[in-house]
């Protein structure tokens, strides 16, 4: 099993160690509630490490990444980031991912840990005009620094303004006394914050730099189990749960990435434009119960008990204190209002379908 550059930390600081993506990572610290509770009102640090980072540049580079992602990227300027995906070809999805633009020969592709060898041999085997394309994933570490608190106290890291950054925008700068820091404002919570880059040999500099500036603000690590929480209460997808390789952007709700512009072929472009033209049999739809929990792969019923979705992410939302999830459901019963039922241990629990994102500040 890999390690991050900052394992030894993590088991210093008592995180409960668990397999994830092929690396030993913390699930949690002093657990899941009061990790999304910092985060959601003060500020955590999560070591993301594990995630895979992949550059392309050269004359090439803006060709290949525009066919092999949905988005445009020709929205982007430099310093400007925009969330995407892979379609596979066959009206599913490779993985889900965030492109950074250094300029317009030089792109940073951010992918799932889980799907590294799956993304690279993906862009490798579409990289049909000779882009330069460089798996910097082992040599590099991340930090996500999130929560409303989190930009006040990483600016007292750098000379370089951050505070007033844009979403969806980064920065290369110094940073806790290490050059050429990427520091962007994204994040996978929906609590602001910024996600930090850098190479494995300053992990420890930096995170213990992180936690000292954030001290005075409450910072604690955090855990996956928090992370995943707080993306579900924002809707966010995770993917092997609620997007795949036979789910469409489509009827995942994806359709605000999925660009069909002038300029933009895509791969799956027809396929995917014909989905949006005549839409499709299933929905991806958020739900809210107020009894019960669902889990991943619970069936979605209706009053009589026939099956017309599955559960793809559920849990109690530690905020809203009541059940939360999202599923495919099909069509007919994905309007905003509808009551559908989760089987829960052969019991039929009712639920509504609910417009995303589930916690609003």
């Amino acid at each position: 099993m890999k390690k991050t550059a900052l394992n030894h930390l993590h088991h210093k600081m008592g995180g409960k160690m668990v397999p994830f993506a092929g690396f030993e990572m913390p699930v949690t610290f002093e657990g899941v509630n009061a990790e999304h509770e910092t985060v959601r009102l003060k500020l955590g640090v999560f070591d993301v490490s594990h995630m895979g980072e992949f550059w392309v540049e050269g004359p090439h580079a803006a060709e290949l990444v525009q066919r092999v992602t949905t988005n445009d990227i020709s929205a982007l300027y430099d310093g400007k980031i925009q969330y995407s995906c892979f379609p596979n070809g066959k009206g599913g999805i490779v993985d889900d991912l965030l492109v950074y633009r250094y300029n317009t020969e030089k792109y940073l592709l951010v992918v799932n840990a889980s799907n590294i060898d799956k993304d690279w041999n993906w862009v490798s085997q579409n990289n049909k005009n000779g882009a330069k394309l460089t798996n910097a994933s082992d040599a590099t570490s991340q930090l996500a620094v999130q929560g409303p608190l989190a930009l006040r106290a990483m600016q007292k890291l750098t000379s370089t303004s951050i505070i007033d950054m844009e979403y969806y925008t980064f920065k290369v700068l110094d940073f806790a006394g290490v050059k050429n820091i990427l520091l962007s404002t994204t994040g996978y919570t929906g609590a602001g914050g910024c996600e930090i880059y850098f190479n494995n040999e300053d992990a420890e500099k930096i995170y213990n730099a992180v936690l000292e500036a954030g001290a005075e603000f409450g910072i604690k690590p955090i855990g996956l189990a928090a992370r995943d929480t707080l993306r579900l209460e924002m809707g966010f997808c995770l993917y092997g749960n609620d997007i795949n390789d036979t789910t469409s952007p489509i009827e995942a709700g994806l359709g605000w990435i999925t660009k069909f512009v002038d300029g933009n072929p895509f791969i799956d472009r027809e396929l995917m434009e014909t989905q949006k033209a005549n839409g499709t049999k299933r929905m991806l739809k958020g739900f809210e119960m107020e009894k019960g929990i669902p889990r991943h792969d619970y069936e979605i019923c209706d009053e009589n008990g026939t099956v017309i979705g599955n559960v793809t992410s559920g849990t109690m939302s530690p905020m809203l204190k009541k059940g939360i999830g999202m599923g495919y459901v099909e069509k007919a019963y994905s309007k905003i209002g509808t009551q559908i039922y989760i089987k829960i241990r052969e019991k039929l629990m009712p639920a509504t379908i609910v417009k995303l994102p589930f916690y609003k500040e």
